[in-house]
């Protein structure tokens, strides 16, 4: 009977059921795929805003650290300036985390250093003024502003493992010909800064006796 049927369908029929099956299968492991770079893709999305919060975490307590700074009256105001000024690039500086550019990253890394570069000059100033250096709130913000930069680099890290995992995702066959298909493109990874291989010196004994 079943022979029977074959035959009946001749090679035409045959072959259409053939496509049909085929389309079937490559239909499922498309949509396994879709499914599979959303999920992946939305964890290096959110593992970006944990990235920008813990920037923003940092820049709040800059704020702090510079109104502290502001009540020392000789404080030298042109470094005060710098901070201040680096800061407000670095809080307009943010990217769309459904749209992460090599263009917009390579900005917002930059507005970043700068502010690290603007801070460091900042605290290596605060050494010439000893009743600054003993202020219990500016020593208390000086520590968590160490915590600080400490999250920010874990928080980098798992972005960049997120990034990693999703583009390998979409970069081995055959899911690379079904990215293509569904518009799914590589994600930007965050670049290491100039120097990083070290960590930031932000302690400077502030509050120990001289």
């Amino acid at each position: 009977m079943k022979k029977g049927v074959i035959a009946g369908l001749g090679c035409f029929g045959i072959t259409i059921i053939g496509i049909i099956v085929l389309a079937l299968i490559v239909g499922g492991m498309m949509y396994k795929f879709n499914n599979t770079a959303v999920t992946f893709q939305e964890d290096a999305k959110t593992a970006w805003s944990n990235v920008e919060s813990a920037y923003q975490r940092r820049n709040d307590l800059i704020g702090n650290l510079v109104k502290t700074v502001q009540g020392a009256a000789d404080f030298e105001k042109s470094t005060l300036t710098e901070v201040i000024e680096a800061r407000a690039k670095a809080t307009q500086t943010t990217i769309d985390p459904t749209n992460i550019t090599p263009e917009q990253l390579a900005q917002f890394q930059e507005a970043q250093q700068g502010l690290s570069g603007a801070l460091s000059r900042l605290l290596v100033t605060v050494e010439k003024y000893p009743d600054l250096k003993a202020n219990q709130n500016f020593i208390e913000l000086q520590s968590q502003l160490e915590g600080t930069e400490n999250r920010i680099n874990v928080e980098r890290n798992r972005y960049n493992d997120a990034v990693n995992v999703y583009n390998k995702h979409i970069k081995i066959f055959p899911n690379s010909f079904f990215a293509g298909i569904l518009g799914f493109t590589e994600m930007t990874r965050y670049q290491a800064d100039p120097g990083s291989e070290k960590a930031p010196e932000v302690e400077f004994d502030f509050g120990k006796k001289e």
